[in-house]
């Protein structure tokens, strides 16, 4: 009996027409009140590393700049629209961040010369906002971090922008849906790997590509700690969950290969193949019976909703797409 061929969806088309560089305006100016950390001046992070384990006040810090972040994210999403400059994104983060009396963390870390993060469509992540105006059947993914009373809260989620693709509505509901999954398995004494297998396992299912070069972090007083959290199964990655430990997870998946490459800014990560990518982040504490999503804004622990506006369980997991 002959075998029957396996029939596989066809490959998403690359993104038409392509991102390419537009003018990138000044830096916004931050009042002297506002604390900063302290590489708002120099750029220079430093070599800080405090051990991954937080403490309870510094953790209760942190769950007020998650919050902070998770609101600023989703007003920032209330404004993504056809037409709107990403330059003009930028403007409504860093408004909304400094009423909240922080500090615009990606601002001057490393030098990056915006207050917020946005990749659109083939951009995987570290886009700077610039003179483009979003169009119709885009996505974008908003990356905010705040600098609230000396720790980080870090948050991203990638929103449609008008009428999208099938491909696209798929990658930008499955990336997230990846994010849950791995939320789903943090808990004391799980090996750090297992954050990487759930969401490359969830990819898979999908035909989806996971991107290796870029990794979820330890967070705190520190923007990016000691800890790394593989968005694919690294067996060297053995590290044990331990409960009151800080990181993001932030896994950005691809369409099509995840292979990427580095414009000339030094930041902005593309894929080779054109295709578009999406990212999801939240950032997690290890609690005793499994853990805290910090960046969710305070009704979203009531209705079951994230920043971008995802439902989810009480327990962290995707309720649709399983």
């Amino acid at each position: 009996m002959a075998k029957r061929k396996l029939r596989r969806a066809p490959a998403a088309p690359k993104s038409v027409p392509p991102v390419l560089p537009a003018l990138i305006g000044p830096r916004r100016a931050v009042p002297r009140e506002i604390p900063r950390p302290p590489y708002a001046l120099t750029g220079d992070p430093g070599r800080s590393r405090p051990h991954p384990v937080r403490s309870p006040e510094v953790i209760e810090r942190m769950r007020a700049a998650g919050r902070a972040a998770a609101e600023i994210l989703r007003y920032a999403g209330h404004h993504v629209e056809p037409g709107l400059t990403t330059d003009k994104l930028d403007a409504i983060v860093h408004e909304k961040t400094l009423s909240y009396g922080g500090y615009p963390s990606p601002l001057n870390y490393r030098g990056f010369p915006k207050s917020v993060c946005t990749s659109i469509n083939e951009v995987i992540c570290h886009g700077i906002p610039d003179s483009r105006p979003l169009a119709n059947g885009d996505i974008v993914n908003v990356d905010v971090t705040i600098f609230l009373d000396g720790v980080h809260g870090d948050t991203s989620a990638t929103f449609a922008v008008g009428e999208i693709d099938e491909y696209s509505t798929m990658l930008i509901r499955e990336t997230r849906n990846s994010l849950y999954r791995a939320i789903d398995v943090v808990k004391p004494g799980v090996p750090i790997n297992e954050i990487g297998r759930a969401i490359e396992n969830h990819a898979r299912k999908f035909k989806l590509g996971v991107v290796r070069e870029f990794i979820g972090h330890g967070i705190g007083e520190e923007f990016h700690g000691v800890l790394q959290i593989p968005h694919y199964y690294d067996s060297r990655a053995r590290a044990i969950l331990e409960e009151g430990m800080t990181f993001t997870i932030e896994p950005m998946l691809t369409l099509g290969d995840p292979s990427l490459g580095v414009w000339d800014d030094e930041w902005t990560a593309v894929t080779l193949d054109g295709r578009r990518s999406a990212q999801f982040e939240h950032m997690l504490v290890v609690t005793a019976g499994g853990c805290e999503v910090l960046t969710m804004c305070d009704d979203d622990a009531a209705m079951g909703h994230d920043a971008s506006g995802a439902a989810v369980t009480q327990a962290g997991g995707a309720d649709a797409n399983p």
